[in-house]
């Protein structure tokens, strides 16, 4: 099952984690360029040495051209030697290593838990991102937000989500950011039959 709050333990053998035939999390091998400030570059120092943290500044926390994030990577390696470029003072260094990648399909159904609520709708953390689950998108009845408690409830039935609750979705619409990752917008909806939280499906059961 697709668990909201961990990453999934990584296989030894670098493969793909998958859920239900599909790749949520995958492990690839990629090669780029990050900048080696010019203070990294000192005397007796290898640039071995900062090469991790660098890569991980520059790579980790963002997503590609494909709409994958970037959760972590590791085991990086220099590719030949760096450049230097005439004015900056910094080393431009090839490097290429192993990503951890995450990935939400539009219309996938995935589980996860209320991490904030606002009076427009509930934020819903899965693995390493934010969706939101508007207040719209919840309940076919009237929604009342009490933020006092922190708590979206229908006016009808009583049925509620609260920061914490375990709600099942689908995506339903996905506007990522490259250059500003935070203000990426996924959109959810639970208002069909077998989503919602976790006491709501067991009660449809």
């Amino acid at each position: 099952m697709k668990d909201g709050r961990d990453i999934p333990p990584v296989q030894a053998n670098l493969g793909e984690v998958c859920f239900g035939g599909k790749k949520m999390y995958s492990i690839v091998e990629r090669e780029d360029t990050i900048r080696i400030p010019a203070e990294y570059i000192r005397e007796g120092q290898s640039l071995v040495d900062h090469i991790d943290s660098l890569a991980n500044d520059a790579f980790e926390g963002r997503f590609d051209v494909d709409e994958n994030y970037t959760v972590l990577t590791f085991d990086h390696k220099p590719v030949g030697r760096g450049k230097i470029i005439h004015g900056d003072g910094a080393i431009y260094q090839a490097v290429r290593f192993k990503a951890l990648l995450f990935n939400m399909e539009n219309n996938e159904v995935v589980d996860g838990y209320v991490s904030d609520v606002s009076e427009y709708g509930a934020f819903v953390r899965i693995g390493p991102v934010e969706a939101l689950l508007h207040k719209s998108q919840i309940l076919d009845e009237p929604i009342q937000v009490n933020m006092g408690i922190r708590r979206i409830e229908g006016a009808q039935s009583g049925k509620h989500i609260e920061e914490g609750s375990h709600v099942r979705s689908r995506v339903v619409s996905k506007a990522i950011n490259q250059n500003d990752p935070r203000a990426s917008k996924i959109g959810l909806n639970c208002k069909m039959d077998g989503l919602g939280a976790a006491g709501w499906i067991t009660e449809n059961d």
